[in-house]
């Protein structure tokens, strides 16, 4: 392609879509390239039944609150829909089914090339994320295993796991989720590197938001951060793992060494 950008941003989920918004009200000339055929991002490969860990006013992008929902914390469906809305509303330019290869540099601008060609521009911005390079620590024996192993970014809902004894490893708010979804239809122990911590009840994901501000706010002055006054960990109790640990369906084998038994 002849046409150079001002901007190119790879990924077409939250971040990218806020990045949009404001390239969009600055009038410069960007795209947005998305691998995926439909807009939603990460949310598209989450399990059925995640929530938002916040209420829709702290997760809302910008120039545009997410719709109300019936639930305290918005549905996969309503967060997917919201996204795919919110692109409509703004006329963000998305070019979707487009997977960057490689990145160049030459004479001061970048050459993304694509599978579907080559985009040049100034500037780029990553907004791919995580979800696609997922941490699977090797564990003693776990090529010698014949059960069903998945990782969290694979899950969709207890169906395979009916009647069947599961182990979930982590200590994170999708362990929990995880796990208050599949006690309810079979036998699950939760394996943690440390005690689990959960936040107070009337506290939810606004928290979380609290903390993260608070941390960049220190990165970007240059201070140092006092971890020990905020836990990044601490498990929003959500209405499921709520109602699981209420009712002590959950089981946890924390202070595991080295492998699991």
């Amino acid at each position: 392609m002849e046409e150079i950008f001002d901007v190119i941003v790879i990924g077409g989920g939250q971040s990218a879509l806020a990045c949009g918004y404001y390239l969009r009200r600055a009038k410069l000339k960007y795209i947005i390239l998305d691998k995926q055929a439909v807009p939603g991002g990460a949310w598209l490969h989450t399990w059925d039944s995640l929530t938002l860990f916040s209420p829709r006013e702290y997760s809302s992008l910008p120039g545009w609150l997410m719709p109300k929902s019936e639930h305290q914390f918005p549905l996969r469906q309503e967060v997917i829909d919201y996204l795919g809305n919110y692109e409509d509303h703004y006329q963000l330019n998305i070019q979707r089914s487009t997977e960057v290869t490689e990145i160049k540099k030459n004479e001061g601008l970048f050459y993304v090339h694509t599978l579907q060609g080559i985009f040049k521009t100034k500037t780029v911005i990553s907004a791919t994320g995580t979800w696609e390079n997922p941490l699977i620590p090797m564990i003693d024996g776990i090529e010698d295993y014949k059960g069903l192993q998945i990782h969290s970014g694979k899950y969709q809902n207890p169906e395979k796991f009916i009647g069947l004894k599961t182990l979930v490893v982590g200590e994170g708010n999708s362990g929990a989720q995880i796990v208050a979804e599949l006690s309810k239809v079979t036998s699950v122990k939760w394996s943690t590197k440390k005690e689990p911590e959960f936040l107070p009840d009337d506290v939810d994901g606004y928290y979380l938001f609290t903390v993260a501000s608070a941390r960049y706010k220190a990165e970007k002055e240059g201070k140092p951060f006092d971890s020990s006054q905020y836990n990044l960990g601490n498990i929003v109790m959500v209405p499921t793992v709520k109602e699981a640990k209420q009712k002590r369906r959950i089981c946890i084998k924390w202070n595991i060494p080295s492998a699991i038994r």
